[in-house]
């Protein structure tokens, strides 16, 4: 068995909606037809008894390891602890050779679980043993070390659950809700609305006590040091006993409390230093209580217990210790809901002030602290108070919050009882905490979970929104560049800021901010992560698709242009127009239920993915009584048709008409092709409720030229001749743009025409075959790139296509573009036609342009 050609799919997929890996699996015929009976089998199921049954997607199917490698790639993941339920194998047309596909959670798991069920596999191939408890640890190890802390997890599962699209920006704790103009973002839980200001004064223990005392707010009394006998002097000023802690520290680090004696003093100058500049301040008796203000509102509270063992007169405190840190829940991160208690040399500390050491074997009941703070992140553990809280300190941590500025932060505070004001029990707030820790609100150890996470959403998406922006996506065999360019430009008339991708580049209100074939995810994503875009749209080719799925988890607009006789089979495993017809309704699949599927109703295979969409469906044809247009309308469906020179859009009683001689493009709806492609844009723009007046403003601006659409039926005139430079590249393109041809009138037709070697052989004779009937002259050019080919191979097979052509009757093969085009050039007269059908789109026009400019100024 061979392993090959891993990919992540990052987004809805071929497969199905989850994020997966897929392989490509090749198998010798002795792993195929496993079996209870079969050796392989059997030494796989004693490695991994629990792997569960191998089995094919068809009834009859044989079992392979391929199929073995699928299954228990999914069940390390799941014995690891990551929430996952799909896989499938599926054979190509390649005897042996398989797609495996496994859902994965976080990446890195997904990649590190298949490389290891390789191994497992190798090992029961050749009857050896392998370290399954090891593997599953690793992979557990990593899937805490890669996953999102309960923190910001907690918030993305909110975001998650509100229905707005979340994307993780890095590594860590970064993440991106809702697209472009709508977007917030986060850091753990820090929103972006949080000052730089208000987070170094939340940093400043001792300017935030100076805010908050000028506010009323009851602060303990102290201020920082320079040195330990500044910082004793203090201690004595404020007395005794005193909180020794980092003027600039966070989650309790450098933090010694109750102190009452110089040695112990000393000690805790010397921790806290490590961390900077020292501050001491007044010991407030009363329990430690965090209190969680999000938006200028308390929505949780916790009493804190610093890490503690209660003896019972058997165990020594390092054995009790031991025991505690068994608890599942207790981790070495903040990836649990506790931390591990930590026995170290604070601890121990802790300890002998007690009159205890690590081997003591405390009486029974009695509690032995083992540091002085109560935070989680050093073993601390949290009660829920959050309905204890009285409206007057509620009050006053709200007004601390806003006193520093922040708009998210952990308040705490030491009094005796929430339940009373503080002024009444001499309590007082301690610290302000910017980006607080959620966890001990989350999931306390004693008492409610509350969920902040969806407070905080609220918060940053007040009134349900969910941070979307329109997303139109667009696929097909043919039109898809110019759709999405003329749709865009219909959103840009409704004074939207558009952000698109096509097969030219990127472009993000009017300017190019990428160039190239953009027509994948990676590009879609830097659009939806641009903070100008109020709405995108996306050409979404069929290799973005295949290499890592859509960038989006749903779109508001899928359009599907066209199948025809399909494009690119026979490439990455899709040889079928049903292959075709199933990865490009993957848009379809994934329409959000209050959006719309905009599709042809003139192609069969489009017309069948209706049924596929969550949301509504809007047909568009030329033929006004087309028979699945005509029974949509009969529905009081949404229908874009050509009537009476006009473009129609039809919802019941609902009406709007254009007159196509207000369409440019469609040069007065000769063109069929374009006119298509401006029927599928109406109605993607309808769908988003631009108004029809934008609609007509925009149809009537949008040129065909080269910088409205380049490269799609741009017209020149050379020295009265009329040049047609097109990208077309497949029978249906070619079929199409004779089609228009034929509407314009001309003396001669000339046509200069390559052909990409990665079609089929077929493919590449229909073109001729087509041009043959059509066009007077026929000059092949080969160009530089072959995709494969052998030298001379691909103008052999369009020689071939011309064989019995009805009209041609010049043939010439030319070596370059570039020459091809003038010798072009040099045949025409004033008159004639000649469509020159381009392969480097940028440089031929450029170069077309010249020679035009040229003919002009002669």
């Amino acid at each position: 068995m061979q392993v090959s050609r891993i990919r992540a799919l990052r987004g809805p997929n071929l497969w199905s909606r989850h994020t997966a890996i897929e392989a490509i699996v090749s198998c010798s015929p002795d792993v195929h037809g496993l079996s209870a009976q079969h050796p392989v089998e059997q030494q796989l199921r004693r490695i991994f008894p629990e792997v569960g049954p191998f089995d094919g997607q068809r009834p009859g199917e044989a079992v392979t390891l391929a199929h073995a490698l699928e299954k228990v790639t999914l069940g390390l993941q799941a014995h690891a602890g990551c929430p996952v339920s799909f896989s499938r194998t599926t054979p190509t047309e390649e005897p042996g050779v398989f797609q495996v596909v496994i859902q994965y959670t976080e990446e890195a798991v997904g990649r590190l679980a298949l490389k290891l069920a390789d191994q497992l596999c190798q090992a029961a191939i050749q009857g050896l043993g392998f370290d399954l408890e090891g593997a599953i640890a690793q992979l557990h190890e990593l899937d805490e070390d890669v996953r999102l802390g309960p923190s910001t997890g907690s918030i993305v599962d909110a975001a998650v659950a509100r229905g707005i699209p979340i994307r993780r920006l890095t590594d860590g704790s970064l993440v991106q809700f809702g697209w472009g103009a709508q977007q917030r973002r986060i850091q753990a839980a820090e929103t972006d609305t949080t000052s730089a200001i208000a987070e170094s004064i939340a940093q400043d223990k001792d300017l935030t006590k100076s805010l908050l005392h000028a506010a009323g707010v009851p602060v303990p009394m102290g201020r920082p040091a320079k040195t330990v006998d500044e910082a004793w002097a203090i201690a004595l000023e404020v007395g005794l006993p005193v909180v020794v802690k980092p003027q600039d520290g966070n989650q309790g680090k450098g933090v010694s409390v109750n102190i009452t004696e110089r040695a112990a003093f000393d000690n805790a100058y010397a921790t806290a230093e490590r961390y900077g500049t020292v501050m001491v301040e007044k010991f407030l008796p009363g329990h430690d209580y965090r209190l969680l203000v999000v938006g200028n509102k308390l929505v949780a509270a916790a009493r804190r217990e610093p890490p503690l063992v209660v003896g019972d007169g058997k165990h020594t405190v390092r054995q009790l210790v031991d025991q505690v840190n068994a608890d599942p829940r207790r981790g070495d991160g903040h990836s649990t809901s506790l931390t591990k208690i930590r026995f170290d040399d604070i601890a121990i500390g802790r300890l002998r002030a007690q009159d205890l050491e690590p081997e003591s074997v405390p009486a029974k009941g009695r509690r032995v602290i083992l540091r002085n703070n109560a935070n989680l992140s050093t073993g601390g553990t949290a009660t829920d108070v959050t309905d204890d809280v009285h409206p007057e300190v509620a009050a006053r941590v709200v007004a601390a919050a806003q006193m520093v500025g922040v708009d998210i932060c952990g308040v705490d505070v030491v009094c005796e009882s929430v339940s009373r004001p503080l002024e009444e029990q001499n309590g007082g707030i301690v610290e302000v905490n910017a980006a607080p820790g959620l966890r001990m609100h989350i999931s306390p150890s004693f008492g409610k979970g509350r969920d902040v996470g969806n407070a905080v959403i609220d918060h940053m998406f007040p009134d349900g929104g969910n941070g979307r922006v329109p997303v139109i996506a667009v696929t097909g065999t043919n039109g898809k560049t110019t759709t999405v360019r003329l749709t865009a430009h219909l959103l840009k008339a409704q004074g939207l800021r558009v952000g698109m991708t096509n097969t030219d580049g990127v472009y993000v209100n009017g300017r190019q901010t990428d160039s190239g074939d953009c027509s994948g995810p990676r590009s879609a994503r830097n659009v939806l992560m641009h903070p100008d875009v109020d709405a995108a749209v996306f050409e979404t080719a069929r290799g973005g698709l295949l290499r890592e799925g859509l960038a989006f988890d749903r779109c508001q607009v899928a359009i599907v242009t066209n199948l025809g006789a399909g494009d690119h089979l026979g490439l990455n495993y899709i040889t079928t127009l049903e292959d075709l017809l199933v990865l490009k309704r993957v848009i379809v699949l994934n329409v959000a239920q209050s959006g719309m599927a905009v599709l042809n109703a003139n192609d069969p295979a489009v017309v069948a993915m209706a049924r596929h969409c969550p949301g509504d469906v809007t047909f568009f044809a030329l033929d006004a009584n087309h028979p699945v247009l005509a029974t949509h309308r009969a529905q009081g469906k949404r229908v874009v048709y050509v009537e009476d020179g006009a473009i129609v859009a039809q919802k019941g009683k609902q009406v709007f008409r254009i007159p196509l001689s207000e369409v440019p493009l469609t040069r007065q709806g000769q063109i069929g092709f374009q006119t298509e492609n401006v029927l599928a844009s109406v109605g993607a723009a309808w769908a988003v409720n631009v108004h029809w007046d934008a609609i007509a403003q925009g149809l009537a601006t949008f040129i065909s030229d080269i910088q409205g659409v380049p490269g799609r039926f741009n017209v020149f005139d050379y020295k009265g001749a009329t040049l047609i430079a097109d990208y077309g590249h497949n029978p249906d393109a070619i079929a199409a743009l004779v089609q228009a041809v034929d509407n314009m009138p001309a003396k001669k037709r000339v046509v200069v025409i390559s052909g990409a070697g990665d079609r089929r052989d077929q493919d590449i004779r229909d073109q001729t075959q087509i041009l043959g009937k059509a066009f007077d002259d026929v000059l092949l050019y080969q160009d530089a790139c072959q995709r494969g080919r052998e030298d001379g191979e691909v103008l052999g097979l369009l020689r071939e296509g011309l064989q019995g052509a009805l009209r041609t009757t010049h043939v010439q093969d030319i070596q370059g573009e570039f020459n091809a085009i003038d010798i072009a050039l040099a045949r025409l007269s004033p008159g004639d036609l000649c469509l020159i059908l381009i392969d480097q789109v940028e440089e031929a026009l450029a170069y077309i342009t010249e020679k035009v400019k040229a003919s002009t100024a002669s």
